[in-house]
């Protein structure tokens, strides 16, 4: 056969077979029930074989498009198109889960049973203290990222590199003081609808940030290895989406649960 033959004589990628969508679907649902079953009182490593699955398929499935991207020329004008409507479209999703649970915090709060919101016996976070220190590091991710994306830009790789550094560094502190935070309510997630619907939204977003943390981290091991260009680097641009989007919700987690629906906004 030619070797006309054998070259692609189109822009678009054809993926090959793979069997990591159906292999990281099965570790999710385990990892998932092994949670549900820990929150029944089940034992604590109950999800954790699953949790391991996820992060091994993470790493495999990562791999392979990176390879794609990077070494087998894959991604084309043509197909980062496809993937810039695939990201925009996934994080769409995810707003849709975020709507769910403001829905439901809002559906409690404005209409308490009892008539009284917060409810009576518990006593919510002041949000000047560590929820307003975490909307600052927050942000402050947010400009340091942007900063890194201008140096990639510009093809400033040591900026690049030290800013996304940096930006990684945040989104582990805010990681770490909401979990100082969660150790230190004064509520439980079992006591009530406020309980509840406070754990449940900004401890998904917490979630959230723990996978863009590792996302961010992907984009910094690549950026060390040389693998981003000017003109080349979706892979980044799809974290930063991802991060900023995060920053986003978090505005509205601070404004809406922890301002107005813990009482310091008065009227309530």
């Amino acid at each position: 056969m030619s070797s006309a033959h054998s070259e692609t004589q189109h822009p678009y990628h054809l993926v090959e077979p793979s069997p990591w969508p159906f292999l990281g679907a099965l570790t999710a649902g385990l990892m998932f029930g092994g949670a549900v079953w820990y929150l029944h009182d089940g034992p604590f490593w109950a999800f954790a074989p699953g949790l391991m699955g996820v992060l091994a398929i993470m790493f495999v499935w990562w791999r392979d498009v990176i390879r794609e991207a990077e070494f087998q020329g894959h991604h084309t004008p043509i197909v980062q198109i496809g993937l810039r409507y695939g990201m925009a479209l996934f994080i769409a999703s995810e707003v849709m889960f975020f709507v769910a649970f403001f829905w439901a915090f809002f559906a409690s709060s404005l209409f308490p049973v009892g008539g009284i919101w917060p409810p009576k016996g518990i006593h919510p976070f002041n949000p000047w203290e560590i929820p307003f220190l975490n909307t600052l590091i927050l942000l402050s991710s947010g400009a340091t990222l942007t900063w890194a994306h201008n140096a990639l830009l510009k093809g400033n790789r040591k900026g690049l590199i030290s800013r996304l550094g940096l930006t990684i560094l945040l989104g582990v502190c805010f990681t770490g003081l909401q979990a100082y935070e969660y150790r230190h309510a004064a509520f439980g997630f079992k006591d009530g609808i406020y309980p509840s619907t406070f754990f449940m939204a900004t401890g998904f977003h917490g979630l959230h940030v723990i996978i863009g943390t590792c996302f961010l981290t992907v984009c910094f091991f690549r950026a060390v290895a040389g693998h981003f260009k000017p003109d080349h680097h979706f892979g980044f641009e799809a974290a930063a989406w991802y991060w900023h989007f995060v920053d986003v919700v978090w505005l509205f987690l601070f404004v809406c649960i922890y301002l107005w629906g813990g009482g310091a906004l008065g009227g309530r």
